[in-house]
């Protein structure tokens, strides 16, 4: 091979090798990624009051017997479609991940037929009434310990009122509600 031939190779492979690296500044330019000035993702959580505070930002729910005076059913038949995911609501309707609610109020905890309630439930006893009601929907992993319903509760009172006053509507002989 001459050595007019290897400076052809020699120039191709440089000529390349500078298209390919003047390639990579000019792409480099027009898709340069945006480098934020903290690295990472910004999360926004609400950060929890102090107990003190807490005390102070929440006021005291009215009893259950006012709000339920003051219950509107169609509000409680809407805010009770979030629990359509886990229960049922017609009578005689099948378990779901949670059992059917037909006829829970006043009821005995516990009281669906062929439904696998956790030990913790079952110990739980007595019945459903609006107090105890009020209470598990709150919160129901802190009122009855080691139950398996994962719901976070409803904090809103009138909105448990509300969920309770349609809950109570689903029996062939509601219970009257409180008057005003």
């Amino acid at each position: 091979m001459s050595g007019f031939e290897l400076n052809k190779i020699l120039g191709a492979v440089l000529g390349t090798l500078l298209f390919t690296l003047s390639l990579n500044i000019v792409a480099g330019g027009l898709f340069a990624p945006h480098t934020p000035e903290k690295p990472g993702y910004e999360i926004a959580v609400e950060e929890a009051p102090s107990a003190g505070a807490a005390q102070a930002a929440i006021p005291p729910a009215e009893p259950i017997d006012v709000r339920l005076a003051k219950a509107d059913l169609k509000k409680g038949e809407a805010a009770a479609k979030k629990c359509v995911a886990c229960h049922t609501f017609e009578k005689g309707g099948p378990n779901k991940v949670g059992p059917n609610l037909y006829g829970v109020v006043e009821g005995p905890r516990a009281h669906a037929q062929g439904f696998s309630y956790s030990g913790a439930m079952k110990d739980a006893g007595g019945k459903w009434d609006y107090e105890s009601l009020d209470k598990f929907l709150t919160n129901p992993r802190e009122t009855i310990k080691g139950t398996s319903m994962a719901f976070v509760g409803i904090k809103r009172p009138d909105e448990r009122a509300d969920v309770i006053a349609f809950l109570n509507s689903l029996a062939d002989s509601p219970k009257p509600l409180p008057k005003q």
